[in-house]
């Protein structure tokens, strides 16, 4: 008699779309999509050149597969363009069983003594406003049953906030309310949220070796595991919210250990926290225009 392989077909045969998956969690998210044996994958990103990239990575990745792949430049940073490119978006992907998202752009680091209305609206346009949108256009698309998925990303940030970031930490933490809100809004959908810690991602290539490599000794040392997690680690939050079809309302942490640690008061001390906070991570903002939460609000 055959075998009937319940738990691999869980995803077989599906609609996904992840918007923010040319690169970091979301392209891992992508891959594992591949060998989950996803139907019908959809990239967006706010760049229509990194999608292409990322199209063409997983075909090289994956010559064998039989996913159908689809991608879409979508940009969520302007706030009279963000209502209209998001139902383009759904309107061009059709039906789906399963949304991820894992969009963000660089952080906001004003503190308290710096802050005004502008740049409080213009930082939530992306990790914050975007998703809720997103979720209000795209209910119709996403089949109505259980089985069916959205998951929205934050950072552990949201739980153990970094000083000096009150306007990124906020959000963060208001993804929570969100999730658990939209999840009785759009039941039986189900809305699930993926906190990751760091991660050693793409987006770090920015920084010489040298600073790389103290960043990452750095932020490992903020951990229990002792090390920064991998994207393929990470990515298996989103894929386990997309399969398990008794989870909704829930927020899945995926941060090395990083919220049992004390980094700010006992492992670290606030010298080298504010070093690292006015070093390495300007660096990248300045460079990087499409970042991932997790990968830097941790």
């Amino acid at each position: 008699m055959a075998s009937r392989l319940k738990f691999r077909q869980k995803l077989e045969g599906t609609r996904v779309l992840i918007i923010g998956g040319s690169s970091g969690f979301g392209f891992g998210v992508a891959e594992g999509c591949m060998e989950w044996g996803v139907a019908h994958l959809s990239i967006a990103s706010s760049s229509e050149k990194r999608v292409t990239e990322a199209i063409s990575r997983l075909r090289q990745s994956y010559p064998d597969a039989t996913t159908e792949i689809k991608g879409h430049a979508c940009d969520l940073s302007n706030e009279s363009t963000i209502d209209a490119n998001i139902k383009t978006l759904f309107a061009a992907i059709g039906t789906l069983d399963h949304l991820v998202f894992t969009a963000g752009d660089a952080p906001p680091t004003r503190d308290n003594s710096d802050l005004d209305m502008q740049f409080i609206k213009n930082a939530g346009m992306v990790r914050f406003f975007a998703p809720l949108l997103v979720a209000a256009y795209g209910r119709e698309s996403i089949a109505t049953r259980p089985e069916s998925s959205i998951t929205l990303t934050t950072g552990v940030s949201g739980e153990r906030p970094i000083p000096g970031w009150p306007v990124a930490c906020s959000y963060l933490a208001g993804l929570h309310g969100m999730t658990r809100s939209l999840a009785l809004d759009l039941k039986p959908i189900r809305v699930n949220l993926v906190s990751p810690g760091a991660a050693n991602t793409e987006m770090w290539d920015v920084l010489d070796d040298a600073t790389r490599s103290e960043t990452m000794e750095s932020l490992a040392r903020a951990t229990t595991t002792g090390r920064v997690g991998a994207v393929e680690d990470i990515a298996e939050a989103y894929l386990y919210s997309m399969r398990d079809a008794n989870l909704s309302g829930a927020i899945i942490s995926t941060n090395g250990g990083r919220c049992a640690s004390n980094w700010y008061l006992e492992i670290q001390g606030k010298a080298e926290i504010d070093n690292y906070i006015e070093g390495a991570l300007p660096e990248l903002a300045a460079k990087t225009t499409f970042f991932f939460m997790g990968i830097v609000l941790c």
